[in-house]
């Protein structure tokens, strides 16, 4: 195991990072705005642009068979500093790591970790030191680009030559931290934990907010990628809240039917198993009601279990490898193709693209989990003093690897 400690960016300042309303609330989330008492002790540290809007798929793609009745979740907006899905789940653990007084906050999972990115770059608007324990992963352009800003920007960077070695990396770093007196938040790859899944879960509310105020009919599908399992553990949770709330959706309304989250495998089994993924909705739901006393809040794996359909058709050969479908998904998404990588947001396009030309007459959303935000600069002397391995495969990667 290869570490290096270092400053962020090469002390070059972030972008927003002085803004006045960094890290300040911009409005009440969903779940605070309905369930007040949650927010002190589930409150987040507020880092995005929300709610995100929702866009007609026909204004990005409008050659898409099926468009017309599509729409697109822009969460690849939700922040002009880095953006997409992860910025949902950092709100929820970072407001968790600044009331707890820590001092670190710490990323774990590959190279081209999209959670790793958004951990360094939003950590330093909150005042967080920042670690990042990557393992290696295929070689993609995003993956590649997505390296060289953990190695840049984080301030400590831990290279594991496997997977494998993560909880005792995970393990070891907290303890030095501890000894230190800098207490470290270390977050499971993808912040896949009950907390986490709290960002996502008022996405599903916000989501009815928009459906109930007419920005969109009620979808019968909302396809999203499936890695880690938070973001779809999370969004199915509050979707079948959204439902008992009569927000948008109703479970006695015909018209107005919980959508079906289809998510859109990009790792694979046991990582994306069904009951993982339901394990980890019911863990959360749990809490809230221990938390809040509220029992609507009260789910059965059951009841989670008929709003979610795993699709495992975009995988191709595994984890980070691209596709044919992918690339071909990138080519066809019109604006929308800055926000789709090879990785994760292709797939869960193709998977769309395939849904649209078998049934184009039924109402879907898109989510764009993918930050559409360009990446800072990171100098070639920061990268330098990297770990030798993780430069070997960026060397590499970059003669090998297609773009995309």
């Amino acid at each position: 195991m290869e570490r290096l400690a270092r400053g962020n960016c090469a002390g070059q300042p972030l972008p927003e990072q002085a803004a006045p309303s960094a890290g300040q609330p911009s409005s009440v989330r969903p779940l605070f705005q309905l369930f007040p008492p949650l927010e002190a002790h589930a409150g987040f540290s507020h880092l995005g642009d929300f709610p995100t809007p929702v866009e007609p798929l026909q204004r990005l793609a409008p050659e898409l068979p099926g468009a017309g009745r599509c729409y697109v979740k822009r969460d690849d907006l939700s922040s002009t500093l880095y953006g997409g899905n992860k910025v949902r789940t950092l709100e929820a653990l970072f407001g968790q790591a600044r009331r707890e007084g820590k001092v670190w906050v710490a990323a774990t999972g590959a190279y081209g970790s999209n959670h790793a990115v958004a951990t360094v770059l939003h950590g330093a608007r909150l005042g967080f030191r920042s670690a990042v324990l990557l393992f290696p992963q295929p070689v993609s352009a995003a993956a590649r680009d997505n390296l060289r800003v953990s190695l840049g920007c984080a301030d400590e960077v831990l290279d594991l030559p496997h997977w494998s070695l993560l909880p005792l990396a995970a393990w070891s770093f907290a303890r030095a931290c501890r000894a230190r007196g800098e207490p470290a938040l270390i977050m499971p790859p993808g912040g896949a934990i009950p907390r986490g899944c709290l960002g996502f879960l008022s996405a599903g509310l916000e989501l009815g907010q928009q459906v109930q105020a007419g920005l969109l009919p009620p979808p019968a599908e909302v396809v999203l990628a499936l890695g880690s399992t938070c973001s779809t553990a999370g969004l199915l949770l509050g979707l079948a809240l959204a439902e008992r709330l009569e927000l948008g959706f109703s479970g006695r309304d015909p018209a107005r039917p919980r959508p079906r989250l289809v998510a859109v495998r990009v790792t694979p089994w046991p990582v994306t198993s069904p009951l993982r993924i339901l394990r980890l909705a019911e863990r959360a739901a749990q809490w809230l009601r221990a938390l809040s006393g509220e029992r609507v809040f009260e789910f059965t794996r059951v009841e989670l279990a008929r709003g979610l359909e795993l699709d495992p058709r975009q995988l191709g050969p595994g984890y980070g490898l691209p596709t044919l479908e992918g690339r071909a998904a990138i080519a066809r998404a019109g604006t929308l193709s800055v926000a789709l990588d090879t990785t994760y947001a292709a797939k869960s396009a193709a998977g769309l693209l395939a849904r649209l030309e078998q049934h184009p007459e039924r109402v879907r959303l898109f989510w764009s989990t993918k930050s559409s935000a360009p990446l800072p600069h990171v100098s070639s002397e920061r990268l330098a003093r990297a770990p030798s391995a993780m430069l070997r495969w960026l060397v590499e990667g970059a003669e090998e690897s297609p773009a995309g």
